[in-house]
């Protein structure tokens, strides 16, 4: 069982930064599709960003230049480094992981709230 649990949000003012992580247990982070989504207040749960087993790397449009996924073998965690924060990227953030079973994400933590002040 794959066990996630996200940490580092927090309030931050519109042009600043946060780097959230993600401890994985139960899988090695090298050999999953990890991922980042978001939910806004009000809205459905987005895909902000991910990274492959290979190391390659996918953002949503919104967050591209600003935000950067990355992966730690070592530590078995993954990372999401936001810069350039805006009102709108306000919202809970999830780490996601891939089930190998169904080739989807299927593995959820808790969320971290990241709320953007104006």
């Amino acid at each position: 069982q794959v066990q996630l649990v996200e940490s580092g949000g927090g309030l931050v003012q519109t042009g600043g930064s946060l780097r959230l992580s993600c401890a994985v247990s139960g899988r090695s982070v090298s050999s999953l599709r990890m991922g980042w989504f978001r939910q806004p207040p009000g809205k459905e749960r987005a895909f902000v960003a991910s990274i492959r087993s290979s190391g390659d790397t996918y953002y949503a449009d919104s967050v591209k230049g600003r935000f950067t996924i990355a992966r730690d073998n070592a530590k078995n965690m993954v990372s999401l480094q936001m810069n350039s924060l805006k009102p709108e990227d306000t919202a809970v953030y999830y780490c996601a992981a891939e089930n190998l079973a169904v080739g989807a994400y299927g593995y959820w933590g808790r969320g971290t709230q990241v709320t953007v002040s104006s």
